[in-house]
């Protein structure tokens, strides 16, 4: 008996040695509500300045337009056998047509020709270029029939001037082939400079029959 009674007093006297352990305080919910409020606040005060320029943008200047540049057009007159620029469009320097009731000044198509005789062709054209024909202004031969027969040919430059718009006659001195036939040739302008022109459509042409 005497021993549990002093089991009993020795385990009163360690609970009352004992630390007792401490007890948190109860927080209050309006101050944790207080600060977290004040928390946000702050976060988002130190956001918008981040974001916020310390200056206004700098104002675009606009880019001026280029100016667009005027092209002035001139219109150049010139003896130049090549083509030449007339505003924007070309033009040719030298031109000719005929009428075809007209063209055939002497020796009209087929006209009979005893083998061996010389005679002259002459066309009546017109300059319908916008330069000048001198003296140096000539038909040439440009194909035949039979191929490469130009009966002794021998061209006839201009005797005068010919202003544009005016007629003119073209002449060249034949010698009628020794054997008999049908002969054609094929005939074109050239200028000072000895190049061709005038549309294909105004070819001249010498046609005889050697008998």
């Amino acid at each position: 008996m005497k021993k549990i009674t002093t089991f009993f007093l020795l385990a009163i006297f360690l609970v009352a040695c004992a630390p007792s352990t401490p007890i948190e305080p109860t927080p209050d919910v309006n101050a944790v509500r207080t600060s977290a409020a004040s928390t946000v606040v702050a976060e988002l005060t130190l956001t918008a300045a981040a974001f916020t320029p310390t200056s206004a943008p700098p104002t675009e200047t606009p880019t001026p337009a280029e100016p667009t540049a005027t092209t002035t057009q001139l219109v150049i007159v010139s003896s130049d056998p090549t083509q030449i620029a007339l505003g924007t469009q070309e033009a040719l320097c030298d031109d000719y047509s005929f009428d075809i009731n007209t063209l055939d000044v002497t020796i009209p198509d087929g006209t009979p020709i005893p083998a061996g005789q010389e005679f002259t062709k002459t066309w009546k054209i017109k300059n319908t270029g916008i330069c000048t024909w001198d003296t140096n202004y000539k038909a040439i031969f440009s194909y035949g029939s039979p191929p490469n027969e130009d009966m002794d040919a021998q061209p006839i430059p201009l005797t005068a001037l010919v202003a544009p718009g005016q007629e003119a006659d073209v002449s060249v001195q034949f010698k009628a082939p020794s054997t008999p036939g049908e002969y054609i040739g094929y005939w074109q302008m050239v200028n000072a400079k000895g190049v061709p022109f005038g549309k294909k459509d105004f070819i001249l042409i010498v046609k005889i029959v050697v008998q």
